[in-house]
């Protein structure tokens, strides 16, 4: 971890395509956040997948595994969660982001389930885009943008 940072957490529930993982990967090493992966993956998390993906770096990330939701939600009591999603919610640079909060986003095909987003939903953040000619943004690209957000309010940059 990088000295005089606290954590951040970024978190995947059941994220399908290893390059992108890797790229968030990449940006959790990069700035000392913590990576959640959680529930089932698209791609085995081997020495020999990882490298094919790209992630040459893996030994810098700060990680951890989780079973599924409910594993990953008891072991991030008392850490505020933001649920990232395309089409509702807060504006994400509209909240005020603290040391510790933990953003969660979902697979690459079908996003965070319904069912979650309605259990959390005063924490749904999104990301616009204003020409409304695509679905949504690719994984590690929202991932990217909320979490520089996040340490450019914590940091004040």
């Amino acid at each position: 971890m990088l000295v005089g940072w606290e954590m951040l957490h970024i978190a995947l529930l059941e994220p399908e395509i290893a390059p992108n993982t890797g790229n968030i990967a990449r940006l959790c090493a990069a700035t000392g956040t913590r990576l959640h992966l959680i529930g089932r993956l698209g791609f085995r998390l081997d020495e020999r997948s990882l490298r094919r993906a790209g992630v040459d770096y893996w030994e810098y990330v700060d990680w951890v595994r989780h079973a599924d939701w409910d594993d990953f939600a008891g072991a991030m009591i008392g850490h505020r969660l933001w649920l990232f999603t395309a089409r509702r919610g807060t504006l994400y640079c509209r909240v005020r982001f603290q040391d510790n909060d933990c953003l969660v986003f979902g697979s690459e095909s079908q996003g965070l389930p319904e069912g979650l987003l309605n259990r959390y939903e005063p924490c749904n953040l999104h990301i616009p885009m204003p020409t409304g000619k695509v679905r949504s943004l690719n994984l590690a690209t929202a991932a990217g943008i909320a979490l520089y957000e996040a340490l450019r309010q914590i940091h004040a940059w």
